[in-house]
């Protein structure tokens, strides 16, 4: 039988197919051949035995969160408590483009910020949509009706951004917990404890633990400079065709920096990835 995983904890899955769930155990060979199971799967089942027997060829994947088949990535990004962060956001997309999967950027708390604050917010809202992501507000519910329908889309961001609360005010009948920002730490403690899809909107949605940091994982520079928009769109416009827009003349990314069409944060952040490999 055919079905989709739609929850992992430790080493079970549950499998949904049609209106049944199954709770299932991966076979042994998947574990001698190093493959494993992920929410979001298409796979075969022995419905009798419990077992999954096969995992169908997936679209894309994501590491962390463990997640295939993605078609859109919520990037859910607090502007405060835990303040608003560029470099993880650039990251963010960066790797979600690499994976072939529409990164969607959704700020939340925006009612938490003074003028100032709104204003520099404003400003980095009007550069991310100028270069051609979306952004949106996290309490315009009708944008997410026609966001999530007919789709597979991960929630994802750092902890304490609201990605559970958001979900449950799309769908209040999921009740996900939520938790508080660590006064300390200043941001987040993880209260997703397993990956698990849901149904929201006529689209599956994936809750994710929460995290502050990532990594780039098999990434080349040249990966992250491809999916960094303005890296890459300018890349044409440059003295030389491979430039890395570090060091070379004739660069028009470095040009277009000095003269504010790029913003400083974003190159600042590039230059602190491709260095970092």
């Amino acid at each position: 039988m055919e079905g989709v995983i739609i929850k992992n904890i430790s080493n079970d899955y549950v499998v949904r197919a049609g209106n049944n769930t199954f709770n299932c155990k991966a076979r042994g060979k998947f574990r001698k051949d190093d493959i494993i199971p992920l929410v979001g799967d298409r796979v075969i089942f022995d419905e009798i035995r419990c077992y999954i027997t096969k995992i169908l060829p997936r679209k894309n994947v994501l590491i962390r969160p463990s997640v295939a088949n993605i078609d859109q990535a919520i990037i859910v990004t607090s502007v405060k408590e835990p303040n608003f962060s560029t470099n993880l956001l650039d990251k963010f997309l960066a790797i979600i483009s690499y994976n072939n999967i529409e990164p969607i950027i959704c700020l939340t708390k925006l009612d938490l910020l003074n003028d100032k604050e709104k204003e520099e917010i404003d400003g980095y809202i009007d550069y991310y949509k100028k270069i051609g992501y979306t952004v949106i507000d996290n309490k315009d519910k009708k944008i997410f009706k026609n966001l999530l329908k007919d789709k597979l889309t991960v929630f994802t961001g750092q902890s304490g951004a609201g990605k559970s609360t958001l979900i449950n005010l799309l769908d209040k009948s999921l009740k996900l917990k939520t938790g508080t920002i660590s006064k300390a730490l200043g941001r987040g403690k993880h209260t997703t404890r397993c990956v698990e899809l849901f149904n929201v909107f006529d689209g599956l949605v994936v809750d994710t633990p929460g995290f502050s940091s990532l990594d780039f994982g098999e990434m080349s520079n040249i990966d992250i400079r491809d999916n960094m928009r303005e890296m890459f769109d300018n890349l044409e416009f440059c003295k030389y065709r491979d430039c890395m827009h570090i060091n070379e003349d004739g660069c028009m990314v470095k040009k277009k920096v000095d003269n504010l069409e790029i913003m400083k944060s974003r190159y600042e952040n590039y230059l602190k990835f491709v260095e970092k490999r």
